[in-house]
């Protein structure tokens, strides 16, 4: 009796799918940490979540307005994120290759 796991059979939708939840959260995590951390704070779980989403802070803040406050930029990144993983939800569900429930 052969067994697969279904993680494993559609890794072209999990792959994309956690990488984008998990920079997502991460950049949910700064939002927290920056209610208690200065921006210059030397801790090393405030510099891993700033080096982690910083590339994609840059993109979202070339399409923010320059005079919203950085946490504002972060939490607007969170909802891109969040709606850009629903797109891809979508997009696998048109393409009728997203993994059923069992």
């Amino acid at each position: 009796m052969s067994t697969t796991i279904p993680v494993f059979s559609y890794w072209y939708f999990h792959l994309p799918n956690f990488v984008l939840a998990a920079l997502m959260y991460t950049l949910f995590g700064r939002v927290l940490l920056s209610l208690f951390l200065d921006p210059a704070s030397s801790n090393y779980i405030w510099r891993f979540f700033c080096h982690v989403t910083d590339p994609f802070v840059g993109v979202v803040s070339c399409i923010t307005p320059k005079d919203v406050a950085p946490m504002v930029v972060w939490l607007f990144g969170f909802v891109w994120l969040f709606w850009l993983r629903v797109l891809l939800l979508y997009a696998f569900l048109v393409a009728g290759v997203t993994p059923g429930v069992n």
